[in-house]
């Protein structure tokens, strides 16, 4: 990847961490723009119709604010590591990580603050430290950077996983959290429970560079979709829709690599 002469491969290194720079900044830029616009538009919506104002942007609940740097981080980080060599994306998604869990906190999902800071966030720096790995080794194979997909067997036993997580998470929050019935809110709780199992998986697979981590956060975007239509979050219901965009964007991206 870079030469193996003393000053040019220092500074082939140099002109190569300046790219991922310039393209880790090009993309936050973007995500910036993307929620400036998107706001802008929310508060153009709530002057037309004022039964929507503190609906739309509730700006007076604290963990609203918290989500609102975590959104454009997140998106930055999805939109950096769309370059399987850019492991600088994953600091802001670290970050991202650390607000969401915050802003869980913040709610009270006691649950979800563990998750994050336990899980999620462990396997961001993981990912970080492989591909950083990866990325500065100078006798690096172009294969190295090519996304792969998972085995069908590894496949299917990552589905049976998924269906484990959900299965366990419907039981966790029917006995501990809401205390309620086997047959009470279905699908509220088949929702909460994907959305659960599929960034688990996507945290996890992306780590290895495996396509398969797509498809699994685009799971996640879908399940996160149904679950706030059905307790009709608007905010939440638009933010989805872009996150559901923009993973479509990454998936379709490394899926042309290969």
């Amino acid at each position: 990847m870079f030469s193996l002469r003393g000053e040019p491969l220092v500074l082939a290194l140099i002109v190569f961490c300046m790219e991922l720079f310039r393209e880790l900044g090009k993309q936050s830029f973007l995500s910036l723009l993307i929620y400036a616009i998107l706001f802008a538009i929310l508060v153009i919506v709530e002057w037309c119709y004022p039964s929507l104002q503190g609906v739309l942007l509730q700006w007076q609940d604290p963990s609203f604010v918290v989500g609102i740097p975590a959104s454009v981080l997140g998106t930055a980080y999805v939109l950096t590591i769309r370059n399987p060599k850019n492991y600088l994306g994953f600091y802001p998604g670290i970050l991202m990580s650390l607000l969401l869990s915050v802003q869980f906190y913040l709610r009270g999902s006691f649950d979800l603050v563990i998750l994050y800071v336990c899980l999620f966030t462990p396997f961001l720096i993981f990912s970080l430290l492989s591909w950083r790995k990866q990325t500065l080794n100078p006798t690096a194979s172009s294969e190295a950077f090519t996304p792969t997909f998972l085995s069908y067997k590894t496949a299917i036993i990552t589905t049976i996983i998924a269906l484990a997580i959900v299965l366990a998470d419907y039981a966790l929050t029917t006995l501990v959290i809401h205390h309620d019935g086997w047959g009470d809110a279905i699908a509220i709780k088949i929702a909460g429970g994907l959305m659960i199992a599929a960034s688990c998986l996507a945290n996890f697979w992306m780590i290895y560079k495996k396509v398969d981590a797509w498809f699994w956060w685009i799971a996640y975007c879908l399940s996160g979709l149904v679950f706030f239509i059905m307790i009709a979050n608007l905010f939440s219901i638009v933010l989805f829709t872009i996150m559901l965009i923009v993973n479509l964007f990454g998936m379709i991206a490394w899926i042309r690599i290969k």
